[in-house]
């Protein structure tokens, strides 16, 4: 308990809390705790991967964190009445509403359900401080307080959290933040002036240095008790939710790293800071108008227990409504799946003579079929893009290094090109060259005095961009690249023992173990285009956010090496003499591909690539609306659509993303999945441990519903989970993230050109549904033994199903 915590109860609080100086209770900072920890991590730009932005509320079923989040602050978890309207007698029918219905446990009638869409919604929802003075009387015509204090707090931390190469942990070089934001604040004449408010920085001078003693004397004047903390808190966070997202990146970044750190209780506490000033001036101000102020607040706190209910009864038909369009869904591709080959991996007529591995994403689904459809000998595999390599690449010249491998795995290999001393120091000199150009091209106050010094050239620059556009890449990735590579774990080289452990696992894991054909091509992909903070989100999610050519060209290495195949042999790992593994890129824009070190390759397989990307290119025009042109014509388009430095929709990403299928490629061979489902190759029969279907149900579905949920989240609630119009967008600091024109909140999630393309939604809003092939009593033992997997198959944040040999598809939920 507070110290004297009933005294100043009796009081109005704001006094007694000076006097007092409380400390926070055990059972205080547990709840101030689990709100910080509700809020979800948000990459940087450069290394931008997708995220499931209720990822730290998984424990709680989706519609409870629905309902919680609209009662405190708005957001929404499911799409609005209109969205149903659409689509409603359209891709959703009457059958697939009452069966959602049924299955939800509700009696109502489609009639009833109609009803619900012409309903008016006339619940209210909570209300900070800051909310409660906007509404007061002498506010009309002045800036809000809810806009000043968002705009105060993303300007600080925009200069406060400024990245930097230093290789201690964040927790110790952003020690200080709430003290910094303190100190900044009360040299700031300028927010009295602009708020009109006398008097208003003796509030902040007033205010404690610490932010636990800030917290703990916030709760007692504001009267919050103990069980609602938590809530207060999280309704807080939720107001400035795009940098409370960069502060628990750097959580996590720590967390991978060993480390802890206070910095979201700190970011809490400059939040709480400004609820506990405007709640001083406003009494000091006019006390007639705090007395209303008090008693509405004290009034809010007692029925928000029953506000969020409220919300969460008033969202049950919505949940039937989209549990309906997700059934409709599944009822086609069950369709699909029980005319699929039938419970028996099909026997292949002859030896495969090509064999690629694609990333699992869903735009491989579309370029492998294309690939597939030239030669019956053509086998293709789905594998996370990564490829199994647990990797970090520095470049030469650089101490930078760059995380190759999912935001859920911390590397432990460091990979670098093995070239000679002569080449490391041009290289080092043209990287730094190029660094310094960047950096003043892309700094803020620099941009205009670049124009200007540079004079005409920067203007011709400017002009021939237009006219006669450049590819565009990390500058990274234009570095001279090698077929050889150093590979580095706790500063020693990695032994050929060790080598050959790891190639072992990357082959049994992708089934490559055996029968391997003559060229074996690994595939990993990237993206083109130009002018676009978010073109990392387009890159390979499974590499951390960059394109995959690091981890082809390093895997390849490693199986090409005759020590290494001589140690895999002795394993049982026999690799034919002429079997040649080959690297090659994927361009998701172009469909382009680019093969390395592939000199002497066949020419035939060659031509299968060039005939495959004509394929895919003509069955992704429609989309980009395109399917006028074709052939040569098509193709200058969309490569001139990926220069453009005008083009807000040089693709469509992982748009329409709605399905996970774990089988062996047999099972789904023929079939046309349009882009939407993330194909995984897995033969039960040959993982007696379980071993790889723990991996693929622990990390490659996870990543999954990390990419479905923010593509989800980012259409339900653009405003709060998406980075609305990517015109208006301003890059934070090179890499940070993004505001949406000079200033508000930082700004997380996909922008709008990522969704929508001017008249509908390009994504479809659906929970993903994951299809396992593997015995009923197989699924059920990872899902219990882990229980990040439990908690998103029973909280309901994904679909599993079980789909057996026999095309039966059975749903497992709970257990059952």
């Amino acid at each position: 308990m507070i110290l004297h915590k009933e005294k100043a109860a009796e009081s109005d609080g704001l006094n007694q809390a000076k006097l007092l100086m409380p400390e926070l209770s055990e059972k205080q900072k547990t709840a101030l705790n689990e709100a910080c920890g509700r809020i979800a991590p948000t990459w940087p730009l450069d290394e931008l991967i997708a995220v499931n932005p209720w990822w730290e509320m998984r424990d709680q079923s989706v519609a409870k964190v629905s309902a919680k989040l609209s009662a405190l602050s708005q957001a929404q978890c499911v799409m609005p009445k209109s969205y149903f309207q659409e689509i409603w007698m359209e891709s959703l029918q009457p059958q697939h509403l009452q069966q959602a219905a049924e299955e939800m446990g509700h009696d109502y009638s489609v009639e009833n359900l109609e009803r619900y869409l012409l309903e008016e919604d006339e619940h209210t929802h909570w209300h900070n401080v800051s909310d409660f003075v906007d509404s007061g009387r002498d506010r009309k015509y002045k800036m809000a307080w809810r806009d000043e204090i968002t705009h105060q707090i993303s300007q600080f931390c925009a200069d406060y959290f400024r990245l930097n190469e230093d290789r201690e942990a964040y927790s110790d070089r952003y020690k200080g933040l709430y003290r910094e934001w303190l100190a900044t604040t009360r040299q700031d004449k300028g927010i009295e002036i602009l708020m009109a408010e006398d008097g208003l920085t003796e509030h902040f001078n007033d205010l404690p240095e610490d932010p636990e003693t800030l917290l703990a004397q916030a709760i007692v004047g504001l009267g919050v008790p103990d069980n609602q903390i938590a809530d207060y808190a999280h309704a807080l966070l939720l107001d400035v939710n795009g940098w409370a997202s960069w502060v628990a990146y750097l959580r996590w970044q720590d967390r991978l790293n060993g480390h802890e750190n206070e910095l979201m209780t700190e970011f809490l506490a400059i939040r709480m800071a400004w609820e506990w000033v405007l709640w001083g001036h406003q009494r000091d101000r006019d006390r007639s108008v705090f007395n209303e102020l008090k008693v509405m607040w004290r009034h809010q706190i007692c029925i928000l227990p029953e506000l969020i209910s409220i919300h969460e009864a008033a969202q049950a038909k919505a949940w039937i409504w989209q549990r309906a369009a997700e059934i409709a869904f599944q009822s086609d591709l069950h369709q699909q799946l029980n005319h699929a080959s039938k419970g028996k991996t099909q026997l292949k007529e002859e030896p495969s003579v090509l064999q690629a591995a694609f990333c699992i994403d869903v735009r491989s689904e579309v370029i492998r079929r294309a690939l597939e459809a030239q030669d019956a000998r053509i086998e293709t595999i789905g594998f996370a893009g990564f490829f199994g390599l647990p990797i970090e690449y520095q470049p030469i010249g650089t101490d930078v290094s760059r995380p190759q491998l999912p935001g859920l795995l911390k590397s432990g290999i460091k990979v670098t090109p093995a070239i000679s001393a002569s080449s490391k120091n041009e290289t080092a000199s043209a990287l730094n060259r190029k660094a310094r150009w960047i950096e003043w091209g892309n700094a803020p106050p620099a941009t205009f005095s670049m124009v200007e010094a540079t004079g005409l050239m920067y203007a011709f620059k400017l002009l021939r961009n237009s006219l006669f556009p450049d590819a565009h890449a990390n500058p990274i990735n234009e570095l001279p690249a090698t077929d050889e590579f150093e590979m580095i774990q706790h500063d020693s080289p990695l032994t050929v023992d060790q080598k050959v452990d790891l190639a072992a696992g990357i082959l049994h894991a992708m089934g490559l173990d055996r029968n391997l054909a003559e060229t074996v091509l690994l595939v990993g992909h990237g993206s083109s285009s130009c002018n676009n903070p978010h073109a990392a989100g387009l890159d390979c999610g499974a590499c951390g956010g960059q394109t995959g050519e690091i981890n082809v060209r390093v895997l390849t290495f490693l199986l090409n090496d005759i020590q290494v195949r001589n140690g895999l042999a002795e394993k049982g790992i026999a690799i034919p003499d002429d079997t040649r593994f080959i690297a090659a890129m994927h361009n998701t824009t172009t469909d382009e591909f680019t093969c390395f070190g592939s000199k002497g390759m066949d020419e035939q397989v060659k031509e299968w690539l060039s005939r495959a990307t004509g394929l895919a290119r003509q069955e992704r025009a429609g989309r980009l609306g395109l399917n006028h042109l074709q052939g040569q014509n098509l193709h200058q388009m969309i490569q001139r659509r990926a220069k453009d430095w005008s083009q807000v929709r040089p693709e469509w990403g992982l748009s329409n993303n709605a399905a996970f299928i774990v089988a062996p490629r047999s099972r789904t061979k023929g079939l046309n999945l349009e882009g939407r489902a993330f194909l995984h190759d897995y033969d039960w029969q040959q993982d007696e441990d379980l071993s790889l279907l723990t991996l693929i149900m622990t990390a490659p579905m996870v990543v999954t519903n990390w990419i479905n949920m923010q593509y989800y989240a980012s259409v339900c609630d653009n405003h709060v989970y998406g980075s609305g119009n990517k015109v208006l967008h301003n890059v934070v600091d090179g890499c940070i993230g993004v505001f949406e024109g000079n200033g508000g909140d930082l700004r997380i999630g996909l922008p709008m050109q990522s969704l929508h393309n001017g008249e509908k939604w390009m994504h479809e809003p659906l929970r993903l549904s994951v299809y396992i092939d593997a015995p009923w009593e197989a699924v059920d033992k990872v899902a219990t033994e882990n229980e990040v997997v439990r908690q998103l198959i029973d909280n309901e944040w994904l679909y599993c199903f079980v789909w057996g040999r026999d095309g039966s598809i059975r749903r497992y939920l709970s257990g059952q």
